[in-house]
């Protein structure tokens, strides 16, 4: 991890937007983007890592993030990341694999989510979630070595 007051800053308001969320296992929420946070290597990584979910899973908004200082770099990928239902999750995916930040970031999501270990029970869902992540791990990777 890398610590800067944007990534403590990161770390404390991911904290705050997932403390009372758990994941499919009942574990606290807040350990997926610690974990996804632990594996990038520049501040910028690390804060989207962290921050990767709390739009979409609080109330917190974008321009609250703007308001705190965190950077445009950082919005636009985090706004990438952001998936709206409505939107098909192949393109979804698609939009995020041209965007350099986004995509290293949503890669370590996929194959932290693609970890069937993590689940208490693995079900038919979990093995269908599982393969549409490593379709998309499969195209995110295929344009990173395009890149």
């Amino acid at each position: 991890m890398i610590y800067t007051p944007l990534t403590k800053k990161a770390l404390k308001l991911c904290f705050e937007a997932h403390r009372e969320q758990v994941d499919k296992s009942g574990l606290p929420y807040v350990f997926h983007p610690f974990h996804l946070a632990e594996q990038m290597g520049s501040e910028n990584a690390v804060i989207l890592a962290l921050l990767h979910d709390v739009v979409e899973d609080s109330d917190y908004t974008y321009e609250d993030l703007r308001r705190m200082g965190f950077p445009t770099e950082v919005l636009e990928a985090l706004k990438l990341l952001t998936h709206d239902d409505a939107e098909p999750y192949e393109q979804y995916v698609a939009r995020i694999a041209f965007n350099p930040l986004a995509r290293q970031v949503k890669l370590a999501d996929l194959r932290h989510n693609s970890d069937l270990t993590r689940l208490d029970v693995v079900d038919d869902a979990a093995m269908v979630r599982r393969e549409k992540y490593l379709r998309a791990i499969d195209l995110l990777e295929r344009a990173a070595a395009g890149s």
